[in-house]
């Protein structure tokens, strides 16, 4: 599979380690990885920044950006303070940052930003994924003008979940390439 737009990784809490579709589609393709100073204890409005800088670098209109979790959020947060249309965004496993099983420590990240985003986006979401339950998945989908892709009970699709190259993932990033 060969893409012919920049694709930008933007991993969520904790950054995405080696075995982690994303880390596996950086190495495989290379994509760039939008680096956080602090992936533990984030501030919204770095994340929002470091993105910002690194779509700044390329044009824009040919930027995918490819979210997980926490970067979902950030994303759309980014997408509100800076309203850059660019080609796409694929949104993967959306955390609910406003949810009591949400972890703490983050800053910024609540609320979840519903608003119609500026360019054309997919939401992945499972049914069964902890930090979101997916009739909310479906809400922050719904609210962002995005499609929404059911992929079953697949958790939090990570490594954990059993999620490492991921095929499925990387024929519907293919869809937004197009």
């Amino acid at each position: 599979m060969k893409f012919q737009s920049t694709i930008l990784i933007i991993p969520g809490l904790g950054n995405s380690g080696p075995q982690h579709w994303q880390s596996i589609w950086q190495n495989k393709f290379d994509f760039t990885r939008v680096e956080q100073e602090e992936w533990d204890t984030p501030i919204c409005s770095d994340w929002i920044e470091n993105i910002n800088k690194e779509v700044s670098r390329h044009d824009p209109a040919n930027v995918i950006l490819v979210g997980h979790s926490l970067a979902c959020t950030t994303i759309a947060y980014w997408a509100l303070k800076y309203n850059v249309n660019i080609k796409g965004a694929l949104l993967v496993g959306p955390s609910d940052t406003e949810a009591d099983t949400y972890p703490p420590g983050t800053t910024g990240f609540k609320p979840v930003p519903l608003f119609n985003l500026p360019f054309k986006t997919i939401v992945v979401a499972s049914t069964n994924d902890f930090y979101v339950a997916f009739d909310r998945a479906k809400q922050f989908a719904d609210g962002w003008g995005s499609e929404l892709i059911n992929i079953g009970d697949a958790g939090h699709i990570n490594v954990s979940s059993g999620f490492g190259e991921w095929d499925e993932g990387l024929e519907i990033l293919n869809r937004l390439d197009k």
